[in-house]
């Protein structure tokens, strides 16, 4: 009976991973908004009843696609990070161009989690483990700092220091509202050049961006507190 169950398991396994993957040509043909259950369905030779048995619905699978494609970009930061063995500051920028490589690999995977929303649809609590990954990455580059004397800038107003209290104990860190604040703000950095990249708005003004993403990440680099070149850790 457990050999019958093991086969059975392996068989569903292949087949969901098959529907995800026509899913996933099916996002680089009509996009997230027109992802349609009954076109993967017939693609795979199948009928819509039987697909319904591994994704009751269209936002289940996209559900399943967000998923895996926030653990892919995650796996991507991860994997990009040399280690403690190497100065905080090149950590940093190995993942920040690791988040990138990613992205630029997989423009249609990355433009179904930082693209428009689609219309209707609601991400569930499942997403917001594997959408941290990379975030929290380079929340542990930050955390082996040690970071130099705050960045000038204005003071935080009180509801924004209350919010930075809030997302520095849900990320496991001890960095003051300010350090906190500027991860953020790093973050928003990261993803909204990657996203003006793949979205055409560098055409004819950085382009290729290649040498404007690494200025911008040695200057988040900076932002953020760590020792330049040639300054101790």
């Amino acid at each position: 009976m457990s050999a019958i169950r093991t086969a059975r398991d392996r068989a569903r396994a292949e087949l969901t991973r098959e529907i995800k993957d026509t899913a996933k040509r099916q996002l680089t043909e009509v996009g997230a908004h027109g992802l349609s259950l009954r076109a993967v369905a017939r693609e795979l030779g199948m009928v819509s009843s039987a697909l319904y048995r591994y994704f009751p619905s269209r936002d289940h699978l996209l559900t399943a696609l967000i998923v895996d494609a926030y653990n892919a970009l995650g796996e991507a930061a991860e994997t990009a990070d040399p280690g403690p063995g190497e100065q905080p500051r090149r950590r940093w920028i190995a993942v920040w161009h690791g988040v990138r490589n990613w992205a630029k690999a997989h423009p249609h995977e990355y433009s179904l989690i930082y693209g428009s929303p689609v219309p209707g649809y609601r991400a569930p609590e499942d997403t917001i483990a594997p959408a941290t990954r990379a975030a929290l990455t380079l929340v542990r580059v930050a955390d082996a700092g040690p970071l130099k004397p705050p960045y000038p800038g204005p003071p935080l107003p009180p509801e924004l220091t209350e919010q930075a209290d809030a997302l520095a104990a849900g990320l496991g860190t001890n960095h003051s509202e300010a350090d906190v604040t500027r991860l953020l703000i790093s973050w928003t950095q990261l993803f909204g050049a990657i996203g003006f990249e793949l979205f055409g708005q560098y055409t004819n003004v950085v382009d290729p961006a290649d040498a404007f993403f690494g200025y911008l990440a040695e200057q988040m680099a900076d932002f953020i507190g760590f020792p330049g070149h040639g300054e101790s850790r």
